[in-house]
């Protein structure tokens, strides 16, 4: 009966001239979604951050040619990076600079001179019980315990071989 009713509603579509899809669109408002049962929630995108071989160059380009609003540009030696952060209105992105011979930063930019895609942040409610819902997955972190990041909240990175090539970072909303 069911396929019935498809083939029918099929043959329909099929004869109107002009259909019009709804496609749904991602809208910039938190978005909270989650395993059914988990005890934690998947945010919104946070930033895009940029690994980039020469700071003012790159702060310039973003601010003087595309008009975006920047911030100062920042040290967080416990990383390893000099950030800069470019206010997009629906995110950010994050520029990174190697602060230090052991950043991780500089070992990226001589495999990419030029710079590039670095990581992608994304928000969660609870990070500690995200990680530990996440190793019991078999998704690897690059530290022990999460550590404060250059929002000042709790954050993890996720290894790239287990999120499909990208690394992801994770920040406590």
């Amino acid at each position: 009966m069911a396929s019935a009713v498809l083939k029918v509603a099929v043959a329909g579509l099929s004869r109107c001239s002009r259909l019009t899809l709804v496609r749904a669109h991602s809208t910039t408002a938190p978005l909270h979604q989650g395993v059914p049962g988990s005890l934690w929630n998947l945010g919104r995108l946070n930033h895009i951050a940029i690994a980039v071989p020469d700071m003012e160059k790159a702060t310039a380009l973003y601010r003087d040619v595309l008009g975006a609003t920047v911030s100062d540009k920042v040290p967080l030696p416990e990383h390893g990076v000099y950030t800069v952060f470019v206010e997009l209105g629906n995110t950010k992105l994050e520029l990174l600079h190697p602060l230090g011979e052991k950043s991780p930063i500089a070992g990226f930019l001589q495999k990419n001179k030029s710079g590039g895609m670095h990581h992608i942040c994304i928000e969660v409610d609870d990070i500690k019980a995200a990680i530990v819902d996440l190793k019991a997955k078999n998704i690897r972190t690059l530290s022990a315990e999460p550590r404060i990041g250059a929002h000042g909240k709790p954050v993890m990175f996720l290894h790239p071989k287990d999120c499909d090539g990208v690394l992801v970072e994770l920040e406590e909303a």
